[in-house]
């Protein structure tokens, strides 16, 4: 039997990892570009937030954050119920896998994001506050068009970085692609052949994602001319 018979359950996991994946990149592109405001446009507050966030969550390794989290809400919930004489609420894995991944990646997103804003060069900025565009036009724009193609590479490093780091989820219970194959390899003994399945899957994954990334890349240089050696 193929897999064993693990077949159909490797695909349901494969499947909540690419959700988890989009929905996390989800959080962690609006942490980004909200950091990434704060430090540039933000007053003392918010920048002092921002950098306190940015600065603490690359300074802590990634596993040990998720754990924290995790718990750290749980533990939250727990007290509150217990506060207010309700039954205890358990998080969903799925949920917290969400919020944490993207909450950890934001921080890195932010600093892409930052960089790419200040490679876009103030001056055409400049022009379309001349040419009587506002604040919102000048951003969607120029502004961001810009800013994107600048952060593409970075978008490109993380998004690959965050789809590997989903694997952690299933120390808090989530039955993704390697909870599932680590089952299956305790059950049939071949442990070997089901983390080699994980391992293609997540290959096959990240490298549909570098095309849809250099496709993107080509859409946002467009009318850039490429330079000649």
């Amino acid at each position: 039997m193929f897999l064993h018979g693990y077949g159909g359950q490797i695909l349901d996991g494969t499947w909540e990892t690419i959700k988890l994946a989009l929905l996390s990149l989800l959080v962690a592109f609006l942490l980004g570009l909200i950091g990434a405001s704060a430090k540039l446009f933000g007053n003392f507050l918010f920048k002092g937030v921002a950098q306190a966030y940015t600065t603490l969550v690359r300074s802590v390794p990634d596993l040990v954050l998720m754990l924290l989290i995790f718990f750290s809400i749980q533990i939250g919930l727990n007290n509150i119920t217990d506060a207010l004489g309700l039954p205890m609420l358990e998080i969903d894995p799925f949920i917290a896998g969400v919020l944490t991944i993207g909450f950890i990646y934001g921080a890195y997103f932010a600093e892409t994001f930052r960089g790419a804003f200040l490679a876009v060069p103030k001056g055409q900025l400049e022009a379309g506050k001349a040419f009587g565009m506002s604040d919102r036009q000048v951003f969607s724009r120029i502004l961001f068009p810009q800013m994107m193609r600048f952060a593409l590479p970075g978008i490109g490093n993380n998004w690959l970085v965050l789809l590997k780091a989903t694997a952690l989820v299933s120390i808090i219970g989530l039955s993704d692609l390697v909870q599932v194959t680590q089952t299956a390899g305790r059950a049939t003994a071949s442990m070997f052949l089901f983390i080699s399945v994980a391992g293609l899957i997540y290959l096959a994954l990240t490298t549909v994602s570098s095309i849809v990334l250099w496709w993107l890349e080509k859409k946002y240089s467009a009318g850039v001319r490429e330079a000649h050696l």
